[in-house]
């Protein structure tokens, strides 16, 4: 690759806001080129898709079985699919993104036809009868008449950086990469009764997956996501198991060269080691929880697919950094639909029981298994619908098993990441704290070195608010400019009147986590840039079993401007006198007990995006705690427990 292709992929992404440093975040590891050379893959490969562990089409005793209570379920989805027109996206479409910034205008369409495509090919196995093959021919048709299957939002990429499709490039994305496994997966059981309608649209599939999928994956190695032209300072991060996933079911299912096989699914594995290389070995997604399922889940994705296309002989599933991956999830869960959210996550979630289960049950993890029980919350496990063609057949194989499993969450005292800087802590009363150190560079990055979260019996009362709408300013050089982002909109101090700043360098230092005290500490000092003009500023979370005590502690090298700290927070919020701040949301109550010398100002945050508002409501706040004395040393201390 050229310099200035590697430059061009580089700058690529930062604009997807997908890039980070971090001296220790790349580790050799290379677990699947260990596990096999492309000799060995080539022996052990299982050919013309005798590795699918589904039915074929025509097996309806078989599908019946398979089905369960999913079948009159999914032939009803299909029903109110029949008469589904299937959507053109215009050029305008495409081109609002580099107008204004819109991505949805695009998506929307885009994404009804694919999951209509889905949800029919789910409905046609579970009834059999031909009934829903034409409008399956329709979407199939239409799909391969699109120029690319690639979103609005990531065409920039092209040589042209335009967010229109080039017809003369054919690049990878998240959204070609699923489409390309969906098209190969309705090929696979539809190909005959197509055939008998008229070959041509079979072939055309072919010719369209071939062109937008195979080609590119074996002959780009300037994609990114491929991470084979990686270098030290640039992420590796969700895109990478996601595309390999999908690009690796396209292989199997349409490829019967076992030669050009061999070369294709090895190819994929040096890629996701360096997924793996570049991960954290605790098991962290610092990427938040809601891209849990895109990153670990995945990864587990992909090696389940390559588990099942090598009869078994290439697995990672008894390693326990795969392990650790996937528990993440079940830590992060607080309660009640609400979750652990740093990062571009939102405080809702808990994530797909049926992928949860499937994950545990391949790293033989109990915990996860009942986790994905404990999620359905006495409701019936049904196949997951959406536009994942995987994930909904893989779900068709589990629901039984999940039905029969023990729900369960009982998780530790206290969970702590060492590299990732994550740290959970609970006590026998109902609170629960999230605190991080890190780095303000993570994949997916807020400036929040040293935040932390608080639950009360399950409800967050001191809050990450999460991310808005994604749109072009998102990941682009103004991200930091939206106020989510920002360290003043999260639980965290201003210094000399200073906050936070994006970069490598922004950093916690001397982090630890004395996990028999459950006290979390950091020095949040590095995460502010020269003119905060701090020396050293010690961050404490204590929590006993009544209350969580947190502690500033500060050296300046001058004081130019008074500090303040800043506390996220919803509900009801009333000062009964000074030094005290009661807060009160969905029955919780709790005392934000603070030094007097402060003053204590609440700003109302109006909440228009409803990426936001469907999570808080309308409005947030933010309690601003200013001092008028300038110090060059000085010690805080917050003290908040629950009102009874």
């Amino acid at each position: 690759m050229n310099r200035m292709k590697h430059f061009i992929s580089f700058l690529l992404v930062v604009a997807l806001g997908s890039f980070s440093f971090k001296a220790n975040a790349y580790t050799e590891r290379n677990m699947l080129q260990k596990a096999a050379d492309e000799t060995t893959l080539k022996s052990v490969l299982v050919m013309k898709q005798a590795w699918v562990p589904y039915p074929a089409y025509t097996d309806r005793a078989a599908w019946d079985s398979l089905m369960g209570p999913n079948k009159q379920r999914l032939i009803a989805a299909g029903e109110k699919l029949l008469d589904y027109k299937w959507q053109l996206i215009p050029a305008t479409a495409y081109l609002e993104y580099e107008r204004t910034g819109n991505r949805k205008i695009m998506e929307v369409p885009y994404d009804a036809n694919r999951q209509a495509l889905n949800t029919l090919m789910l409905a046609e196995l579970a009834e059999g009868k031909g009934r829903f093959i034409d409008q399956l021919l329709n979407g199939a048709y239409m799909s391969c008449e699109m120029n690319s299957w690639v979103l609005s939002a990531h065409l920039p990429r092209q040589s042209s950086k335009r967010s229109l499709p080039d017809f003369r490039e054919q690049i990878i994305d998240l959204g070609s990469g699923g489409y390309g496994a969906l098209m190969a997966w309705v090929h696979y059981f539809f190909r005959k009764p197509f055939d008998k309608i008229n070959p041509v649209v079979s072939l055309q599939m072919r010719k369209a997956i071939k062109e937008r999928i195979l080609d590119p994956y074996m002959n780009d190695d300037d994609m990114w996501w491929m991470a084979f032209n990686w270098q030290p300072g640039e992420i590796i991060n969700n895109w990478n198991p996601w595309c390999n996933s999908n690009a690796l079911q396209c292989f199997l299912l349409m490829e019967n060269n076992k030669d050009r096989l061999a070369e294709a699914v090895y190819r994929s594995m040096k890629s996701v080691d360096q997924f793996i290389n570049f991960v954290k070995s605790d098991g962290a997604c610092e990427e938040g929880t809601s891209y849990w399922g895109h990153a670990a889940g995945k990864l587990y994705d992909y090696l389940q697919i390559l588990s099942d296309g090598t009869g078994g002989n290439i697995s990672l599933f008894n390693e326990p950094m795969i392990r650790r991956m996937g528990e993440y999830m079940s830590r992060s869960y607080v309660g009640n639909g609400w979750v652990v959210n740093f990062a571009d996550a939102s405080a809702q979630g808990g994530g797909d029981p049926l992928l949860i289960y499937r994950f545990g049950k391949a790293v033989n993890s109990d915990e996860m298994m009942h986790f994905a029980a404990y999620l359905l919350n006495g409701r019936k496990p049904y196949a997951t619908m959406g536009n994942d063609a995987f994930r909904s057949l893989q779900s068709l194989i589990c629901c039984n098993d999940l039905a029969k499993e023990t729900p369960k969450h009982d998780m530790p005292d206290v969970t702590w990441y060492p590299e990732t800087e994550f740290c959970y802590m609970k006590n026998k009363n109902g609170m629960f704290v999230a605190a991080k150190g890190g780095f303000n560079n993570e994949s997916h990055n807020h400036n929040d070195v040293g935040t932390f979260s608080l639950y009360m019996n399950t409800i967050p009362v001191f809050i990450d608010a999460g991310v808005g709408t994604y749109t072009k300013q998102t990941f682009s050089k103004d991200r930091y400019t939206i106020w989510t982002m920002q360290s003043n909109y999260h639980n965290l101090p201003m210094i000399n009147g200073v906050p936070q700043k994006y970069g490598q360098e922004y950093k916690a230092t001397n982090t630890t986590c004395n996990e028999k005290k459950r006290v979390f500490t950091t020095d949040i000092a590095k995460a502010y840039p020269a003119e905060a003009k701090v020396k050293n500023w010690n961050r404490s979370y204590a929590l006993d079993d009544r209350k969580l005590t947190i502690t500033d502690s500060y050296t300046l090298n001058e004081a130019v401007a008074p500090n303040q700290v800043n506390f996220m927070t919803w509900g009801n919020v009333t000062f009964p006198s000074p030094g005290k701040i009661q807060i009160e949301v969905k029955g919780q109550k709790v005392e934000l007990d603070y030094p007097v010398q402060f003053k204590a100002e609440l700003e109302t945050i109006q909440l228009d995006d409803p990426r936001l508002s469907n999570v808080w409501g309308k409005e947030i706040y933010r309690i601003t705690l200013k001092t008028n004395e300038k110090k060059e040393t000085g010690n805080y201390k917050f003290v908040i427990q629950q009102v009874k």
